[in-house]
């Protein structure tokens, strides 16, 4: 868990708000409301931020505005590690049990920075003997929050095998671009 490497639990709160809504600007208020913490330590959290550079700061009006800074230099690297306590993420890690026999779910990073994608993309494949139905379940109360459709594939492991031997352009652009593991590794996806 996070708790144990990150020491500070505002600063934990904090990080995923901002990771799991990577393309907002937050003021300090509605980081209290939405994380629950007191405004003092919420306020020291992002001086920390700051000075590291991972958060920037904009005075606007009356209100300071923070958010990502996404040419930081660990900016990816976060968002990864983020994009697995993501609730979508989360909530697949959940019901784990329940999809069958995973070989591998894949996120792409896409999804991480709510980027949209083509119509013949997908933000999300799942290899092995899958149950679709949970999956579609989890999908649409991800679609909810994330604000627009969460385009994914199913495939067993012999029908992934084959198209990947055979180079097959849908399957491949997905491979190619950067992606979160959520189960097996991406060594062995990419095998």
């Amino acid at each position: 868990m996070l708790r144990h490497i990150i020491p500070s639990r505002t600063r934990i709160k904090v990080l995923q708000l901002l990771f799991h809504n990577p393309t907002e600007n937050y003021y300090l208020r509605r980081v209290v409301r939405e994380i629950d913490e007191e405004v003092n330590a919420v306020k020291r959290e992002f001086d920390i931020l700051v000075e590291e550079k991972l958060v920037t700061k904009e005075k606007r009006l009356n209100k300071v505005f923070f958010a990502l800074n996404k040419q930081y230099e660990f900016y990816d690297e976060f968002l990864r590690i983020f994009t697995k306590s993501d609730p979508f993420a989360q909530a697949i890690m959940h019901t784990l049990p329940k999809l069958g026999r995973v070989k591998f779910i894949a996120l792409s990073l896409k999804y991480s920075k709510r980027l949209p994608i083509k119509e013949d993309e997908v933000y999300v494949i799942f290899v092995g003997l899958i149950v679709v139905p949970e999956i579609e379940l989890l999908i649409s109360e991800a679609e909810k929050t994330f604000g627009r459709e969460i385009n994914f594939t199913v495939m067993n492991e012999d029908e992934f095998t084959f198209r990947k031997r055979n180079t097959d352009p849908f399957l491949w652009r997905f491979l190619r671009q950067p992606k979160v593991m959520l189960v097996g590794s991406e060594d062995e996806l990419l095998k």
